[in-house]
C-alpha cells in the first residue's frame, strides 16, 4: 500500500487538470477574485485629481512610502479605493496576538476552540476599522497640505467633507479586501491575504523591470551591476527555495505491536520541524509595524509648517528612517527576530506536541515521555528558530542595502522575493495536496468497484 501511495505522489503531474474538476473551478475562482483586486487599485477615491496625481507620486518617489505602494500594487500613488491593502488588518492581527499572549481574559478566549477564535478575528477587524480611520485621514490631510504646497490642486473639493468621505471608502475598501481574502482562503486555492500582498507585488515587476533596465539604457545603472543585480534575485531564490523546504526531522518511536503474522514490530515516524516556522510573517509584520508611523509621519509632516519644531523634528525622523538607513534597517532586522520567535511559540506549542505524542503511546529514543519530551522540543526549536531567524534577516535586510546603495527599486528586494518565492511554493504545495486527494479518490473508486464485481 505504501509503494502504491509512494507511486502515485512520483507519478502527479499538471496533467492531471483535466479530471481535476473542483481544483480547476478553485484556480479559476482564485484568478478571478485577484483580477476584481486589479480592477479596484484603479478606482480613485472620491473628490481626488488623477492627473495632479500623476504629479505628486513622482515627488515622492524614492520615499519609505515606496514600499507601502509595492505591497498594495501601486494603490497608494494611485490613491484607490484600496491604497491601504491589508496592511491595517496585519498589524491589527498583531496587536491582538500580542494581548492574547499577554491578557488572560484574551488568553482564555484563544483557548475555547472556534467561538474563542471567532471572538478574537471580530475584536482584529475593530482594530483594522481603527487603524483605517487614523490612517485614512493623516492620508486626506496629508494630500491637501502636499498638493497645495507644490502649487497643485489634486483635491477637488479639499475640506472635513473630503477627509470623511476619504476615511469612509479606506475602510470598505480594505475591508471588501478581507472579505475577498477569505473567500480565497474557503472557495479557492492558497492563503487568500498572502495571494493578494504577492498579487500586489508581482504586478509591479513589470514597472520596476522597464525602470531598471531603462535606466541601464540611459547610463544611470552600469551593465555591471545590472548583472549583478540578477544574479543575486537568482541566488536569493535558490537560497530561500532551500531554507524554506529545511527541516529538522526527529525520530518518533512507538511500542511494538503484534503485525499479521503474529510477530513484535515497532513502528516509526518522524516529527518534521521547519527550519523556518513562521514562513513570511515575521517580514510582513515587522514591515507592518514600522510603515503605520512611517506612513502617519510621512503625511502628517505634510500637513505641519517645517520651519516649526514639530515639522523639524518629522522630517528628521523620516531622513533617519528612510530606506537603506540604519535606524530603519536595525528596527526592521529586530522586528523579524521578535516575530521569528513569537510566530513559532503561536504556532507550535511542545507541551501539546509532547502530551499527543504521550496518549499514542509514541516517543523521541532517549527521552522520557512527559516534561521532558517538550522541554527537548522546545530546545531543538528554539536552535532551528535561530537559525531561521538570521536566515530571514540576511535574506530581508542585505538586499535592501545593496539595492539603497546601487539606487535600484525596492520591489526586488529579500523582502518582496521572500514574500512571493514563499507564497508561490505553498501555493503549489497546495495544488499538489488536491491532485493527490483527487488520485486517492479515484483509486478508492476503483477498489469499491472491483469489490461489487467480485
Amino acid at each position: 500500500m505504501a509503494t502504491r501511495a509512494d507511486n502515485i505522489a512520483s507519478n502527479l503531474s499538471f496533467a492531471n487538470f483535466s479530471k481535476a474538476t473542483e481544483l480547476k473551478n478553485r484556480i479559476w475562482f482564485t484568478i478571478g477574485a485577484l483580477v476584481v483586486f486589479r480592477f479596484l487599485s484603479f478606482i480613485p477615491l472620491p473628490g481626488v485629481d488623477a492627473r495632479a496625481l500623476q504629479a505628486l507620486s513622482a515627488q515622492t518617489s524614492g520615499t519609505i512610502l515606496d514600499m507601502f505602494n509595492t505591497f498594495t500594487g501601486g494603490s497608494l500613488e494611485r490613491m484607490s479605493l484600496i491604497a491601504l491593502g491589508v496592511m491595517p488588518y496585519i498589524t491589527a492581527s498583531i496587536v491582538i496576538q500580542l494581548a492574547a499572549s499577554l491578557h488572560p481574559t484574551l488568553a482564555a478566549l484563544k483557548k475555547e476552540g472556534a467561538s474563542g477564535r471567532q471572538k478574537l478575528n471580530q475584536y482584529t477587524r475593530y482594530g483594522t476599522v481603527f487603524l483605517c480611520a487614523i490612517q485614512g485621514w493623516f492620508l486626506a490631510a496629508g494630500l491637501e497640505s502636499f498638493a497645495a504646497s507644490n502649487g497643485l490642486q489634486a483635491v477637488v473639493d479639499p475640506g472635513y467633507m473630503f477627509r470623511i468621505g476619504v476615511v469612509i471608502s479606506l475602510i470598505g475598501g480594505t475591508m471588501f479586501l478581507l472579505w475577498l481574502g477569505e473567500q480565497i482562503t474557503s472557495r479557492g486555492i492558497g492563503n487568500g491575504v498572502s495571494l493578494i500582498i504577492m498579487a500586489g507585488i508581482v504586478a509591479q515587476f513589470p514597472t520596476f523591470a522597464a525602470n531598471i533596465f531603462g535606466q541601464s539604457r540611459g547610463g544611470e545603472l552600469g551593465g555591471g551591476i545590472v548583472a549583478l543585480f540578477v544574479l543575486m534575485v537568482i541566488a536569493l531564490i535558490l537560497v530561500i527555495c532551500f531554507f524554506e523546504r529545511a527541516q529538522r526531522r526527529l525520530l518518533i518511536q512507538y511500542p511494538k505491536r503484534a503485525s499479521a503474522r503474529g510477530m513484535m514490530q515497532a513502528d516509526r515516524s518522524h516529527l518534521p520541524l521547519k527550519l523556518n516556522t513562521a514562513g513570511v510573517i515575521p517580514p510582513i509584520f515587522a514591515s507592518s509595524l514600522l510603515l503605520l508611523p512611517l506612513t502617519i509621519t510621512q503625511f502628517a509632516g505634510n500637513s505641519i509648517d517645517t520651519e516649526s519644531g514639530g515639522g523639524a523634528f518629522l522630517q528628521q525622523t523620516l531622513q533617519y528612517l528612510g530606506q537603506g538607513q540604519p535606524l530603519y534597517l536595525a528596527l526592521y532586522a529586530a522586528g523579524i527576530i521578535f516575530f521569528c520567535f513569537f510566530y513559532t511559540a503561536v504556532v507550535f506549542n511542545p507541551e501539546d506536541t509532547a502530551e499527543n505524542l504521550k496518549k499514542n503511546g509514541g516517543f523521541i529514543p532517549g527521552i522520557r515521555p512527559g516534561n521532558r519530551t517538550a522541554e527537548y522540543l522546545d530546545y531543538v526549536l528554539t536552535r532551528i528558530t535561530v537559525v531561521g531567524a538570521i536566515y530571514l534577516t540576511v535574506v530581508c535586510i542585505l538586499p535592501e542595502y545593496m539595492i539603497g546603495q546601487m539606487n535600484i527599486p525596492i520591489f526586488l528586494g529579500g523582502t518582496s522575493l521572500l514574500i512571493v518565492v514563499n507564497v508561490t511554493v505553498d501555493t503549489i504545495s497546495q495544488i499538489q495536496s488536491h491532485l493527490l486527494a483527487h488520485q486517492y479518490g479515484d483509486l478508492i473508486k476503483k477498489a469499491k468497484l472491483k469489490g461489487r464485481m467480485r
